[in-house]
C-alpha cells in the first residue's frame, strides 16, 4: 500500500471511530469554510450523515472573516447547541470553536495543534495533497452510498486545486458529467462568497437542491440565480481590479485594490503568475469596513506562510499568517495593516486610510 493509500485508509479509520461514538438522535453540527471546496465538504457531510440516519446534522457558514475563533463565530457555532462538533476547511488550532463537544477537525491546511482529546483529520503532509470536499467524500465512501454526489467533491476540488489536480476522481466526473458543467458549478457556487452580498448558504442550497452540475447551471431557481446574479458582479469587480498596479518592497509585490467584493485571492493568483520572484500580496481595503483584507501567494522556492509569520507587529484584533505554504493572508485593522506594511519595508506612500 502505498503512502498516499495508508494515510487515506488511516484517516477513514479515525473518522469512523468517531462517528461509532455518536448516538444517532445526537446534535451534530459542522461550521464549514464558505469557498466551494468549504461549501462542498459541508454538503457533502450533511448528506453522508443523513444517510447514516443521524437524525440532526446541522451546518454553520463563519461571517466574511472566515475564522472559526472569532467571538462571533463561536457564538454562531454555539447557537446550534451541538453535542458534536466538525471543523472543515478552516484550519485547526489548540483550543475548541465550543465548550463542552467533542471537535473533529477535518483539514488540508498546517494544522496548527488541536484540543486533547479531540480528532484531526489533516491531509497537509500527503503527497499530493488533498482538498477538504475530496477527503470527505472519501471519508463517507465506506459508510454509505455516496456515487452519485461525486461531482460535488468535484468541485471542491476544481476549486481548490485546478481541473489538472492529480486525482482520478476530476476525470471520471469529468466523463460522466462533462468538464464543461462542472466548471461552470464551481464558477457558480464560489461566486456568492466573492459577491458583496456574502451568502454562502445559496451555494449549499444549490447544491443540496440539484442532482448534477448541469442540472445546477441550467437551473432558474432562487438560489441559482442569487449565485449567476453574484457571478456578474464580481466579474465587474475583478476587471477593475485588474488595472491596479504592483508595487515594490524588498520580496514583497503589494497591489491595492478597493472593492466590497472578495477578489483579492484571484488578483494574487494572477500577479503571482507576472511575478514569480516575489511573495505577491492583494490588499483590499473594501472589503470589510475599517479592515484590510489580503491574500498572499508565492511561487517556487518562496514561502507565503512562513514569509507572513516572520513579520513581527504589535498584538491586536485580526489574524494573518494562516494557510498553506504558497498561498496565506490575513485580515486586519487599519492601524495593524499599515503597521505590517512599515514592517515588510513599504513608505507611508501606501498606507491605508
Amino acid at each position: 500500500m502505498s503512502d498516499f493509500a495508508s494515510e487515506l485508509a488511516a484517516a477513514q479509520k479515525t473518522f469512523a471511530e468517531f462517528l461509532e461514538k455518536i448516538p444517532r438522535d445526537a446534535r451534530l453540527t459542522a461550521m464549514h469554510d464558505s469557498d466551494a471546496d468549504g461549501v462542498t465538504a459541508g454538503v457533502l457531510w450533511q448528506r453522508g450523515l443523513e444517510r447514516l440516519k443521524y437524525s440532526l446534522p446541522t451546518r454553520v457558514i463563519p461571517d466574511r472573516m472566515r475564522n472559526a475563533w472569532t467571538i462571533e463565530n463561536r457564538a454562531l457555532a454555539a447557537a446550534a447547541h451541538p453535542e458534536y462538533f466538525f471543523l472543515m476547511d478552516l484550519g485547526s488550532q489548540p483550543h475548541r470553536v465550543v465548550e463542552n463537544a467533542p471537535h473533529c477537525f477535518i483539514d488540508h491546511h498546517k494544522p496548527e495543534g488541536f484540543p486533547e482529546g479531540d480528532v484531526l483529520i489533516s491531509a497537509y503532509n500527503w503527497n499530493p495533497i488533498p482538498n477538504t470536499s475530496w477527503l470527505l467524500w472519501e471519508l463517507l465512501q465506506p459508510l454509505v452510498e455516496m456515487e452519485d454526489l461525486d461531482w460535488i467533491a468535484v468541485v471542491g476540488t476544481i476549486s481548490d486545486l485546478g481541473e489538472k489536480a492529480p486525482f482520478d476522481l476530476i476525470e471520471i466526473a469529468g466523463k460522466k458529467y462533462t468538464k464543461k458543467y462542472l466548471k461552470e458549478a464551481t464558477t457558480l457556487v464560489n461566486a456568492i462568497r466573492r459577491s458583496s452580498n456574502y451568502n454562502p448558504e445559496a451555494a449549499a442550497r444549490a447544491l443540496l437542491n440539484h442532482e448534477n452540475p448541469k442540472d445546477l447551471v441550467l437551473s432558474n431557481s432562487s438560489e441559482v440565480l442569487e449565485l449567476k446574479a453574484a457571478r456578474e458582479e464580481v466579474k465587474i469587480a475583478l476587471g477593475e481590479a485588474k488595472k491596479a498596479a504592483p508595487v515594490f518592497a524588498g520580496k514583497v509585490a503589494l497591489i491595492r485594490i478597493n472593492t466590497p467584493c472578495q477578489v483579492h485571492p484571484l488578483i494574487a493568483q494572477i500577479w503571482r503568475t507576472r511575478l514569480p520572484k516575489f511573495i505577491v500580496i492583494a490588499a483590499n481595503e473594501g472589503y470589510i469596513k475599517n479592515r484590510v483584507n489580503f491574500s498572499a501567494r508565492a511561487s517556487g522556492e518562496d514561502n507565503a506562510l512562513q514569509f507572513l509569520r516572520s513579520q513581527k507587529i504589535s498584538d491586536g484584533e485580526g489574524s494573518f499568517g494562516h494557510g498553506h505554504d504558497q498561498a496565506s493572508g490575513g485580515s486586519l485593522e487599519v492601524a495593524r495593516w499599515n503597521e505590517l506594511l512599515k514592517v515588510m519595508g513599504f513608505s507611508s506612500e501606501v498606507f491605508a486610510e
